[in-house]
């Protein structure tokens, strides 16, 4: 069972190298953030499935502090106005 859950993390792990084309390619700050996304909880997936395969269950409390993370770095994406004269009032 851990020889499968390692192979699951790695096929994540590759995933993840697939989406640092799109970062890198772009083509709109939209796609790049979604790869972020992407990276996000996928490293949180790995971290979890790490954490079952190793049996360290500290991995597990990293990966909620990944995943606040992301979900704070979402809001702040959307929330960013795209003109910096924009939020002046």
């Amino acid at each position: 069972m851990t020889a499968f859950l390692l192979a699951a993390a790695l096929f994540l792990l590759a995933t993840i190298a697939a989406g640092m084309v799109r970062v890198l390619r772009g083509p709109s700050a939209g796609d790049r953030m979604l790869a972020a996304q992407l990276f996000g909880t996928t490293g949180v997936a790995i971290l979890l499935i790490l954490a079952e395969a190793l049996g360290q269950s500290a991995l597990v409390d990293v990966a909620l502090v990944f995943a606040l993370l992301a979900a704070v770095a979402t809001v702040a994406f959307v929330r960013k106005p795209e003109d910096p004269g924009e939020d002046e009032t």
